[in-house]
Parts: structure tokens; C-alpha cells; sequence
């Protein structure tokens, strides 16, 4: 179910919406798109943050593994 609501533009977005949605979708069709649109990669972008914060909270830990890893795997001389 939708619901209703107002938003006041400026003429030159309503301008550009009208020309980007074109005669086959409503304003709101297309102002409903893109803000999903948004809000996915918002969404995206909040998930790699906290991801990277995961990462760079254990690197040290992973690189000494991985450099501890790469010692037993070198031929000796």
C-alpha cells in the first residue's frame, strides 16, 4: 500500500524529472525509483563500511597469519 505525501521541488528538477521519465512514467513513478534507487546503495555502502571497519579492526592479525603462512611455504637456502 502507498501513501500519499508532498514534496516542493524547484522548477529546474521538475524540469529535469519530466524530461528524464519521459511521457511513459508518472513523476512519482520515477521519483519512487530513483529514491530506491538510493536507498539501496546507501544501504550498500553502510554494509562495506562495516565491513571494512571488521577488516581493518583484525588486519593486523590476518597479515601476521598470512606472513607466518608464506615463511613455512619458502624454500629454504
Amino acid at each position: 500500500m502507498k501513501e500519499k505525501t508532498s514534496v516542493t521541488l524547484s522548477p529546474d528538477v521538475l524540469t529535469g524529472i519530466d524530461r528524464l521519465a519521459g511521457s511513459k512514467r508518472s513523476r512519482s513513478a520515477f521519483i519512487e525509483h530513483v529514491l530506491r534507487q538510493y536507498l539501496r546503495e546507501r544501504a550498500k555502502a553502510e554494509r562495506g563500511a562495516r565491513d571494512l571497519a571488521i577488516l581493518n579492526k583484525f588486519a593486523d592479525e590476518m597479515n601476521a597469519e598470512a606472513e607466518d603462512v608464506l615463511r613455512c611455504q619458502a624454500p629454504e637456502d
